[in-house]
């Protein structure tokens, strides 16, 4: 029987800072940015990566049409989970209504653990071992003062309901590329990660975003032409773009689910928004590739074709291009104050 996604939703905060604000605090060339990132979203001050996973799988619900308790699983990858002893996943599956009769637990895998949960949520479908389960990417997104990572780190959640019912994506065949490399790094009690610079590009994220891809392509017998829209882990505007053209991928392809220039890496929700925003759009028989990453290292590929269902769900949610749409801009001490970067202060 087929399996697929049933409902999905997304979540982006309303809070922004432009990248120019960061780039002039530390005497970096705003120029340089322009055309790869313009802005960035950042979390509430009472907002983290439990509230945004369930608020993205409150979407999830409306377009499903289903009643939560019958979810028989929730998993939920994060980079940024709020406690480091006590699941994220069990806030989020009493917030929605899902427990008690329930399992599921956190996932990390730096940017990849959001489709980790995908992949067992499918697994425990296909097994009849649970009705629906609920996969979840959130974080907010950590960098420190001055280093790169501080222009892209933001903040989102997807959230995807698996099933066999209703189906408004299936999801033919995926694949996983996984390898020991140290590319991006964060030892418990420190407050920032760590990164191999531009390491990180080669040998990390472009050996296992190619490999997995092709080898999802060689394990169903399809080519690039094939596929109507590809989403590739966006850590910044360049990689996935870079990895399209090595792929032969046309451009027109992969716009649609780039939303870096505009929000930001939103780390383990990066490529499930980025699917959130194709399937806003999307038609009944298109075929989507996507291809997630994880720094450590690995990438989990996906080929997936939306069916007739997708219709139904077009008038019960807004976009996420008008969430998007909704902006409230901070300078940059109100963004250290909201990221709490300050020490010694309880903001």
């Amino acid at each position: 029987m087929k399996i697929g996604i049933v409902g999905y939703g997304a979540y982006v905060p309303q809070w922004r800072i432009k990248s120019a604000n960061i780039a002039k605090i530390w005497g970096s060339d705003p120029e340089r940015l322009k055309g790869l990132l313009e802005e960035k979203s950042v979390p509430g001050q009472d907002e983290d990566a439990a509230t945004m996973a369930v608020e993205a799988s409150l979407r999830a619900l409306a377009v499903a049409g289903i009643n939560p308790i019958e979810i028989g699983a929730v998993y939920v990858g994060s980079e940024s989970h709020p406690y480091v002893i006590k699941p994220t996943a069990s806030i989020v599956a009493e917030a929605i209504g899902a427990t008690p009769e329930m399992t599921g637990a956190d996932l990390e895998f730096a940017c990849k653990a959001g489709t980790a949960g995908i992949q067992i949520c499918m697994a425990m479908v296909e097994s009849g071992k649970i009705k629906y389960g609920l996969a979840i990417g959130s974080d907010t997104a950590q960098g420190r003062p001055g280093d790169e990572l501080e222009y892209t780190a933001a903040a989102g959640a997807g959230a995807y309901i698996l099933g066999k019912s209703n189906i408004i994506v299936e999801i033919e065949d995926t694949y996983s590329f996984t390898t020991d490399t140290p590319d991006f790094w964060r030892r418990e009690g420190e407050d920032f990660p760590r990164h191999a610079g531009r390491f990180t590009g080669e040998p990390a994220y472009f050996r296992h975003v190619l490999s997995s891809t092709n080898g999802l392509l060689k394990k169903t017998g399809k080519t690039v032409n094939d596929f109507d829209y590809f989403i590739f882990h966006q850590p910044n505007t360049k990689f996935p773009l870079t990895a399209a053209k090595i792929l032969g991928i046309p451009a027109e392809k992969i716009t649609r689910g780039l939303l870096v220039p505009q929000i930001g890496n939103t780390y383990s929700a990066a490529t499930l928004l980025g699917l959130a925003r194709v399937l806003d759009t999307a038609n009944p028989g298109d075929r989507i590739l996507l291809t997630s990453f994880g720094s450590g290292a690995g990438s989990d590929s996906f080929s997936m074709v939306v069916t007739k269902n997708i219709l139904r769900m077009r008038k019960k949610e807004n976009s996420l291009d008008d969430m998007i749409k909704v902006k409230r801009y901070l300078d940059y001490s109100e963004y250290i104050k909201f990221r709490r970067k300050i020490k010694g202060v309880n903001a």
